[in-house]
Formats: C-alpha cells, sequence, structure tokens
C-alpha cells in the first residue's frame, strides 16, 4: 500500500519533469501568438504571423513533400515489417540467426555513418534529388527496427490459434494477415506512430539527397526559412508550429492505440 506522503511525492515529481518537458512547448507558442519582432512587418493579430510564415516559408510545398514522404514510408515499411517480423517470428529456416542480427545493424547504424556513401550509390543510380533518394533509405531504416518490434510480437502469439488455422488448412500468408494482424492492431498502430514520427522528422537524409526547393520536407525547409527569410523569432516559432503540428494531430488521434502497443510491448520479449 502506498502512503500518502508517498503519493504526494510522486506527484510533485511528475508535475515537475511535466513543467520541465512544457516549458519550451509553451514558450514556442507564446512567441507564435504574439507580437511580430520582425522589421516592416503590420500584422497584429494572434494568426498573422502563422499566416505570413506560411506565405513566406512556402511551407505548403513542404508539408505536401514531407505528407507524402511519410506515408509512402509508413505503408511500404509497416508491411514489410509485418512480413519479416512474422517469418523471424513463427519460423525456421536456414540463416535466420545471421540474417535477423543483420537486420540489427540497421538499428545500431547511425543515418550520419551510412548518409555520404548512401548519396554516392543513389547517384550512380540516377536517384540523387529525387522523391525516392528521401524515401527508400528511411524505408529500409524503418523496416530494420520494424522487423524487431514486430517479430517480439509474434514469438509471443497463442500457438493455439495458429494451429488450428493450420489445421482447418489456411495458408500461411492467410494465417498471417486474418489470424494474426487483427489481434496485433496495438502493436501496429505503436509502430506506425513511430515510424510517422522518424520519418516526418528527418532532417539529414532530405538535406543531403535533393537540391531541388519543390522536394524540401518540412523540417529542411524550417531550417532554410531561419537562414534565409527572417531574422525575427516570432516568425520562426510560428514556422516551427506549422511543422509540428501535423505530427501532434497525427499521435492524438491514435494516443490510445499507441499506448496499448507500448504496455504490450512492456511485457513481451
Amino acid at each position: 500500500m502506498i502512503s500518502r506522503g508517498e503519493r504526494l511525492a510522486n506527484y510533485l515529481i511528475l508535475t515537475a519533469f511535466a513543467a520541465f518537458a512544457l516549458f519550451p512547448i509553451v514558450t514556442i507558442l507564446s512567441a507564435a501568438l504574439g507580437p511580430n519582432d520582425s522589421p516592416g512587418f503590420a500584422g497584429s493579430g494572434p494568426l498573422d504571423n502563422f499566416a505570413a510564415a506560411w506565405e513566406i516559408g512556402r511551407f505548403g510545398s513542404y508539408l505536401r513533400t514531407s505528407l507524402a514522404v511519410s506515408s509512402f514510408v509508413v505503408v511500404v515499411s509497416v508491411v514489410l515489417s509485418i512480413m519479416s517480423g512474422y517469418a523471424f517470428g513463427t519460423m525456421r529456416f536456414p540463416g535466420q540467426a545471421a540474417l535477423f542480427y543483420l537486420f540489427l545493424l540497421g538499428i545500431m547504424m547511425p543515418s550520419e555513418a551510412i548518409a555520404v556513401p548512401l548519396y554516392f550509390d543513389l547517384r550512380g543510380l540516377g536517384l540523387t534529388d529525387t522523391f525516392w533518394s528521401i524515401a527508400l533509405p528511411q524505408v529500409a531504416m524503418s523496416v530494420a527496427f520494424g522487423t524487431f518490434w514486430m517479430r517480439a510480437y509474434f514469438r509471443t502469439s497463442s500457438r493455439a490459434i495458429v494451429e488450428a488455422a493450420r489445421i482447418d488448412g489456411a495458408s500461411t500468408w492467410r494465417i498471417l494477415w486474418q489470424v494474426l494482424v487483427p489481434p496485433a492492431r496495438p502493436a501496429i498502430v505503436t509502430l506506425t506512430v513511430l515510424v510517422f514520427m522518424w520519418t516526418w522528422n528527418e532532417f539529414l537524409i532530405p538535406l543531403i539527397m535533393v537540391t531541388s526547393e519543390s522536394l524540401r520536407t518540412a523540417p529542411l525547409g524550417l531550417a532554410f526559412f531561419q537562414g534565409q527569410y527572417t531574422a525575427g523569432f516570432t516568425l520562426l516559432a510560428a514556422g516551427s508550429v506549422i511543422v509540428a503540428t501535423p505530427v501532434v494531430i497525427f499521435y492524438l488521434f491514435l494516443q490510445r492505440h499507441f499506448i496499448r502497443g507500448l504496455l504490450q510491448g512492456a511485457v513481451r520479449e
């Protein structure tokens, strides 16, 4: 039984950590909604900073690119992760351990270590400064984690259900998509949210791979906006809020499933 003093101490500690985490967010929002400090800016309304940042920084184009890249990476990497995690988690085949450790290298290897050789490889294939030069490397990096994540789930899935499906004549493909995937929804949603956030916030790969302004992602566009278009902090804060809003909305929409998936993963291997 937790005493009243221990419960109070827990609340105080959690409140302190919450305040520490929320302080930068409140600061940015206050600046974005406050008076503009850029020279020659005539706007006075609380939303004028967002309108000016949207127009000057061309965030409409950057958000479309980020949305297209993130959607492609999420769909492809989640589907591939489900299939590879199912293979590693339920099947036995020659070289399984070595191949799985090869996947783990994709988690342990930072993108900074592979960015330069990856650029030359894609340039040799004529893919630099294209949509694929941004999306394909992030698919590869996401599948590495996704395979590890889904393997842990499928290894602890009910063997009785799988065996019953096999006795009924279900194929391996049908067992995966009709028997195992529906109960795995929280784990899949958690993977989807993580991959979306990582892809949306990726900065280094787009910076190296593309030079066309039309292919800039939102974080990259925000960096150029900071360096080229404004010396004021309020417009930069408004641009930061614009870039971060889609991720926040996506997370809030799937928050319940995301937390459930994390809690399930906490008691698995």
